[in-house]
């Protein structure tokens, strides 16, 4: 009977631990990127083996992998370490099971690893560190450029479309995206996963002669006064808009030119028909040939 007991004991644990190790579960990514003297985000999602519970009932936690009490952000904030005081903070809702962590004014020796840790203040008290999934940091000393799709042949008078965008990690404070050039612009923001998100401005204007042989350049400023900018590879062309004038002034110029080469033939036909007529009265005593036929000979 004790052999019985004991086998059905171990498989009870078995069973429970499998239970539980799939209920404890944490969705973080394994490294981010981070650029120096701005901030980023650790997205961060869990789930725990109890009745869901308010955010007013949830203690959340994030410590160093070496050490699980050596605190970069905690409920009470005595207990954070200094070097990371007022500078760390949940962004998400612990009540819809969001423990994503911003880290602001970011240290070159910010690299982690840091877990997540959980308690519940239920009955019985249930708590947790995901030491196994934690997130690293990789650190980026100067901003990235931002991309930049610009047109190069546009048409003088019909909008021109130019595109800027730049990758980031701190949705809690959006790159700024400046344009070279006035006119319309429109930002848009995405989160394109993995721990990164996305700026993008669009610019549009009317191109004018001069903007010929221009360059448009955009500009980002990342939160921290982080500073990158891209310039076109080449200059903008600007086609000249067809006017009345561009189709009056070559018929106009045409025509002169078919009407003096028409007067200067009359002239001379005139002239030499007067010569040829004095040489005929001259010869034939007094019978003139009176026309152009008769002076060349055909009658």
């Amino acid at each position: 009977m004790g052999a019985r007991s004991g086998i059905l004991l171990y498989c009870l644990y078995v069973i429970c631990a499998g239970v539980f190790a799939d209920v404890w579960k944490v969705q973080v990514e394994s490294e981010v990127e981070a650029l120096v003297s701005s901030c980023v985000v650790l997205p961060c999602l869990f789930k725990y083996p109890a009745q869901q519970q308010p955010s007013s009932r949830i203690r959340a936690m994030w410590h160093t992998k070496s050490y699980y009490k050596e605190f970069v952000y905690h409920n009470d904030p005595t207990k954070v370490k200094d070097s990371f005081k007022g500078r760390t903070k949940l962004i998400g809702s612990l009540g819809s099971l969001n423990c994503s962590l911003e880290i602001d004014e970011v240290r070159n020796h910010d690299n982690g690893p840091y877990c997540f840790r959980v308690e519940l203040e239920t009955s019985p008290k249930y708590e947790h560190s995901f030491v196994d999934n934690c997130v690293s940091v990789k650190m980026i000393e100067e901003a990235s450029k931002p991309q930049l799709q610009a047109e190069q042949s546009v048409q003088e008078g019909q909008p021109a479309v130019f595109t800027c965008s730049v990758r980031h990690t701190c949705p809690s404070y959006q790159p700024t995206l400046t344009w070279s050039h006035p006119g319309k612009i429109i930002m848009s923001y995405k989160d394109i996963g993995h721990g990164n998100w996305e700026a993008k401005s669009v610019l549009s204007f009317s191109p004018t002669k001069e903007d010929d042989h221009t360059f448009i350049t955009c500009a980002v400023k990342h939160h921290g006064n982080v500073k990158g900018e891209i310039t076109a590879t080449h200059p903008i062309f600007v086609k000249e808009q067809a006017t009345l004038n561009h189709i009056l002034i070559p018929v106009i110029s045409g025509l002169g030119a078919a009407l003096l080469v028409g007067l200067l033939c009359f002239f001379i036909v005139k002239r030499y028909k007067s010569r040829s007529g004095v040489g005929s009265n001259r010869s034939s005593g007094g019978n003139p040939c009176q026309d152009l036929d008769c002076i060349c000979g055909k009658k």
